[in-house]
């Protein structure tokens, strides 16, 4: 289970920076954080969710991790726009006995995302070709 603070670097911006979050609720298979330091008009929040279906080699668990941050229009700044960022793991629980090809599914989409390949470093800063992909709408 997660600490009902997370600010020993669990959770890190583009710079690198430590953002800290401290839990709001959690109900059943469901918990949500918020940022320590969020401006009461411009929530930002981690929510975490689990739902299993199925039963023996058909049981399926879907985890998702999401990231909502409200922020200002840099083009209006009279409105507030909301930036969410998740990812999700479809895992097939009762089809598979140890969770190594989960763990690799995991490792390949964070690699993609926080890495360009050829170097072994993890990047914070949106560059990684996975997450070039995602912000530029490009394939």
């Amino acid at each position: 289970m997660l600490s009902n603070t997370l600010n020993t670097n669990e959770v890190k911006n583009s710079s690198g920076t430590e953002v800290e979050f401290q839990r709001l609720s959690q109900n059943g298979r469901s918990t949500e954080f918020a940022q320590i330091t969020e401006q009461p008009n411009l929530p930002h929040r981690l929510k975490i969710s689990h739902q299993e279906s199925g039963s023996g080699i058909t049981r399926r668990r879907r985890s998702v991790v999401r990231f909502d941050k409200n922020v200002a229009s840099t083009v209006d700044d009279t409105k507030v726009v909301t930036v969410s960022a998740y990812m999700v793991l479809d895992a097939p629980l009762g089809a598979l006995i140890a969770g190594t090809e989960l763990v690799n599914a995991v490792a390949e989409v964070l690699s993609f995302c926080a890495t360009t390949g050829a170097a072994t470093t993890v990047l914070f800063d949106g560059t990684g070709n996975g997450a070039v992909a995602l912000l530029s709408g490009g394939l």
